[in-house]
């Protein structure tokens, strides 16, 4: 009977961790390459953002604003209050260009999108693979609230295993 109970304890335990902290999840899309590829498999962290800020960098997921039964998973560029525009494919932060090593220059693009101000509780997503991204140059500036993980490890394939940085 011991057994028994340490499995019960044991699936019950996994159980609310996969619910409350970490879930998997499959990409769907190329607008995250090189980095994270289509049908590509990933741990997402649900808990962090309950004690730590959207950092600028941070691959998060999140529900698609314009129908929340859609998850997207781009890369965080502007922070609220930040100034973002994009000239020549190359992003702009208050002024000063963003360096980008996670983006490849044949990924880059060279669209242009003109001064924003991020809105306070929202971000500006763009997805890394930029020719390839349905992103906040398209709809807009993210509201904190369709936040729901980061993106923090693949374990699919097997080639790809490692931390999203």
């Amino acid at each position: 009977m011991r057994w028994l109970r340490d499995v019960a304890v044991a699936l019950a335990s996994a159980l609310l961790i996969i619910l409350f902290v970490y879930q998997p999840v499959r990409v769907e899309g190329y607008s995250m390459m090189p980095r994270v590829a289509n049908n590509e498999r990933l741990v997402i962290n649900k808990f962090i953002y309950h004690f730590t800020s959207v950092n600028r960098g941070d691959v998060v997921v999140f529900h698609y604003p314009l129908n929340p039964h859609i998850s997207f998973i781009k890369r965080v560029i502007g922070l609220p209050g930040d100034r973002v525009q994009i000239m020549d494919g190359r992003v702009y932060i208050d002024g000063r260009r963003l360096l980008e090593p996670y983006v490849l220059p044949r990924y880059r693009g060279d669209e242009n999108f003109p001064l924003i101000v991020v809105p306070t509780h929202h971000y500006f997503v763009l997805g890394d693979h930029r020719d390839a991204s349905n992103d906040s140059r398209d709809w807009g500036c993210l509201a904190r609230r369709y936040i729901f993980g980061k993106a923090v490890f693949a374990y699919w394939p097997i080639g790809k295993v490692g931390l999203i940085h």
